[in-house]
């Protein structure tokens, strides 16, 4: 959220494509009426605000340091 500048809100059902394809299907067969009912199943799990006071580069930039010394953790066992 830092990093885009805005909240991200995680909701409970995490297979949310599979939740949209199951809502569409659900409309277009009649079960729900009206996209106002679909939103009354929505729940929210997690909330991250905008940390206004986080130092978005400093912490990226460890991030980054992250990845790279990773990189060659991974082992090839292919048997070549």
């Amino acid at each position: 959220s830092n990093i885009i500048g805005t909240e991200i809100v995680r909701p409970v059902v995490d297979e949310t494509t599979a939740l949209g394809a199951a809502y569409a299907a659900g409309l277009a067969v009649g079960y729900w009426d009206t996209v106002d009912e679909l939103r009354d199943n929505w729940q929210v799990d997690r909330r991250f605000p905008v940390d206004e006071d986080a130092d978005i580069e400093v912490n990226y930039d460890r991030w980054k340091d992250a990845v790279e010394r990773s990189e060659d953790w991974a082992q090839d066992t292919g048997g070549d």
